[in-house]
C-alpha cells in the first residue's frame, strides 16, 4: 500500500483522500456497527484526522458509545453510503470504513473488537487478537 489512499460514497458526491497510513485496523462487532451496516461487523481503520481531506458534505449521526462518549457515524446524505466516523474522546483520529476505499484489497484487519456482541454465525479469523470491548487506550 502506498501512504496515500482514496475512497468515497456510491454516488460520488463525497470523496476523501488520506495522506497517512492507518494507525489501527480492525473489525468491530458492536451492536451499533451491526445495525448501521446490516451485517456481522464493520471493518474500519483509524487515521490521523489531520491527514484526511474530504470533499462533499458528510452527514453525521451521533450516538453514545460504550465509553459514554459521543460517536459520530458519517454517511452520504444522497446515497446513504457509510463512510467514516469520529469519536468525541479522540478528536485527533478519524475512522474510515474499509468498504468505502477505492481499493479495499490492501486492507488487513489487525484485531476483532467488541467480540462480546459478535453473532454466533459470524466466523472470525482465529489469527486475529480478540477484545471483548475496545482495547485499552484506543478510544
Amino acid at each position: 500500500m502506498s501512504t496515500s489512499f482514496t475512497g468515497g460514497c456510491i454516488c460520488g458526491a463525497i470523496r476523501y483522500e488520506c495522506s497517512a497510513e492507518p494507525l489501527i485496523t480492525g473489525n468491530c462487532h458492536c451492536r451499533d456497527c451491526q445495525k448501521a451496516g446490516g451485517g456481522a461487523f464493520a471493518s474500519a481503520l483509524m487515521v490521523p484526522a489531520a491527514a484526511l481531506k474530504i470533499t462533499g458534505e458528510v452527514k453525521y449521526y451521533e450516538t453514545k458509545g460504550d465509553s459514554g462518549q459521543i460517536v459520530s457515524r458519517g454517511f452520504c446524505p444522497n446515497c446513504g453510503a457509510r463512510l467514516m466516523g469520529k469519536h468525541k474522546a479522540k478528536p485527533d483520529l478519524a475512522i474510515i470504513l474499509a468498504g468505502s476505499l477505492d481499493d479495499p484489497s490492501w486492507f488487513r484487519p489487525g484485531m476483532d473488537v467488541y467480540t462480546v456482541s459478535a453473532q454466533p454465525w459470524d466466523h472470525m479469523n482465529p489469527d486475529l487478537p480478540k477484545f471483548s470491548k475496545m482495547p485499552p487506550g484506543v478510544v
